[in-house]
């Protein structure tokens, strides 16, 4: 075979892109908080952050943008993500987990994430929500 016929390997191209860039991602940390302020299973999650959400959602926007593959400014603005660290103060068990994940699928069904790259994604989350857990519960 001629090698100059070969042809190149598709490039991977990032979750951030996949989802529709920094606009997908405002709208799904929109639908996220939505979620969890709607949510009978998430009220445990929701008592854990402040009653206005305008921080906390601008931190999840850079975040999630860095973390599927966007523009590094989370790591520019804030440093290394440390997620454990600054979730310490706060217990993480099997049901918090699991209502974190279900507020973040309902969000991607919401906000029309593609079916596939849902499925990539709360695989992906899982595993971090997983990791995230520090009580036994």
């Amino acid at each position: 075979m001629n090698p100059s016929a070969t042809p190149l390997p598709l490039l991977h191209t990032p979750h951030f892109e996949r989802l529709g860039g920094a606009a997908a991602v405002e709208r799904l940390v929109d639908a996220f908080y939505r979620q969890m302020d709607t949510r009978p299973d998430a009220r445990g999650i929701r008592a854990m952050h402040e009653a206005d959400l305008s921080q906390t959602k601008a931190v999840l926007r850079l975040y999630l943008c860095e973390w599927l593959g966007g523009p590094k400014d989370y790591s520019a603005q804030r440093g290394h993500p440390r997620l454990r660290m600054r979730h310490a103060a706060f217990p993480i068990g099997a049901a918090e987990r699991d209502a974190w994940l279900a507020c973040m699928q309902a969000a991607l069904d919401e906000t029309g994430t593609a079916p596939a790259l849902r499925d990539e994604l709360m695989q992906a989350f899982f595993k971090t929500a997983d990791w995230m857990r520090n009580n036994g519960r």
